[in-house]
């Protein structure tokens, strides 16, 4: 298998998508990242709700969020890519649109916006990496698929640090920049429609050489549901052993958000053509086995207590996020390469559920591990992680075994 061993800038852009449809990516990052990070307190602030009814209503909207998933997997396998990219974001425009009308105290209102954002969050995933692989093949597919993630993850953050800028204004600074959302999304919107791109179905499944139907992947999609809880760990996991049981200073949690995103924003494109040269597989199973590591490098962290132990978890995260860097240079693009390419869509799909599900669960789970102290936290997600990885690994040993039985059964026939 061919592998990525240099990045051309030009080329990188062409593979995920062109010019255009960067700067799309670019414009609705900026804009989600100006209220995403602060929904929780639009809603207490702006709305005058509870935070535990605004919680609630929050994660409602991510978790029905995931019911259109396979609704946006037959619409990408009927051969629409731009298209989907679009309505993803203009979802969104309407979600910030219910924001805006809704008055103090509508709860309801909220909710049905928190579902459109929930929608929009959710089928964008699978929606770009289903453009990104209609566009680019093989190794250059996973690079644009990991300079995608790392861009969005640079606007994301210049939006969330100008968002914070803005929040001394109160509730009307919150209003301005949901308006600003919508409007970077609308314009978004038009951007990615604008490539106009679609894929031929039919013409994939006459000449895809994979053929069949799509992959179960039961396996892989188990385990993405352990492995996306990495993502939550430096925004959950990390501020709370440190601010609750560590009694550091909020400045170091910040801190570690703050090197987690500038990381994955230099390392994801170098770390996944560098690591091109291994299977797919593999390196998801090393990405496993990273994370557990990193996992019990915490858990030892904190065993020294909060003098040497707060900065001993901050290095700590950079494994972490090390981690994270790998797995998510590995997963899409594995999912990419084994679905046929007219059942891409429902592959994309199905593994979104997987990662959306481990998204929305991995708060709960995480406060409460951390409740019954830092062993049950790091131990537990460390052994369910190993188990995660040897089951991805498990996949490819048994896939060897079984072509060395086919051959060895064809020598004896002949």
């Amino acid at each position: 298998m061919a592998s990525t061993t240099t990045i051309r800038p030009r080329a990188l852009v062409r593979a995920s998508g062109g010019p255009r449809y960067a700067v799309a990516l670019a414009v609705d990052a900026l804009g989600t990242g100006l209220l995403r990070p602060f929904l929780l307190l639009y809603g207490v602030t702006v709305l005058r709700l509870s935070a535990p009814v605004t919680g609630i209503a929050m994660t409602a909207g991510v978790v029905v969020g995931l019911v259109c998933m396979p609704a946006v997997g037959r619409w990408l396998d009927r051969g629409a890519r731009s298209t989907v990219v679009a309505a993803s974001m203009l979802v969104r425009v309407l979600g910030v649109a219910l924001l805006l009308a809704a008055p103090a105290g509508h709860v309801w209102l909220f909710a049905t916006a928190a579902l459109f954002l929930g929608i929009g969050n959710q089928a964008w995933p699978a929606a770009h990496a289903a453009l990104v692989a209609t566009v680019a093949h093989g190794r250059d597919r996973d690079a644009a698929l990991a300079a995608g993630r790392a861009l969005r993850n640079a606007a994301l953050g210049v939006g969330a640090l100008l968002a914070t800028a803005c929040l001394a204004g109160g509730a009307a600074a919150l209003q301005a920049l949901a308006a600003v959302t919508g409007l970077a999304c609308l314009a978004a919107a038009a951007l990615a429609w604008s490539v106009r791109l679609r894929a031929r179905p039919a013409a994939a499944a006459a000449t895809d050489v994979t053929g069949g139907p799509a992959p179960r992947m039961r396996a892989l999609l188990a385990a993405n549901v352990v492995y996306v809880f990495c993502l939550n760990v430096p925004e959950i996991a990390v501020p709370l052993v440190l601010v609750t049981q560590m009694h550091a200073s909020p400045v170091w949690p910040a801190a570690v958000f703050v090197a987690n995103t500038v990381l994955v924003v230099t390392l994801q494109v170098p770390v996944t053509v560098l690591l091109s040269r291994f299977s797919r597989r593999t390196v998801l199973a090393f990405a496993g086995v990273v994370l557990a590591a990193s996992y019990l490098g915490f858990l030892a962290a904190t065993s020294l207590g909060p003098g040497w132990g707060v900065p001993a978890v901050a290095v700590v995260s950079v494994v972490c996020t090390i981690g994270e860097i790998v797995y998510a240079g590995s997963a899409t693009a594995l999912v990419t390469a084994l679905a046929p390419a007219h059942l891409l869509g429902r592959a994309l799909a199905r593994f979104q559920l997987s990662t959306g599900f481990g998204l929305a669960v991995s708060p709960a789970v995480i406060t409460a591990l951390a409740a019954h102290g830092p062993a049950t936290l790091w131990g537990t997600l460390s052994t369910a992680t190993l188990l995660s990885a040897s089951a991805v690994a498990d996949r490819r040993v048994r896939r060897r075994r079984r072509g060395a039985t086919q051959r060895g059964n064809n020598m004896y026939s002949q």
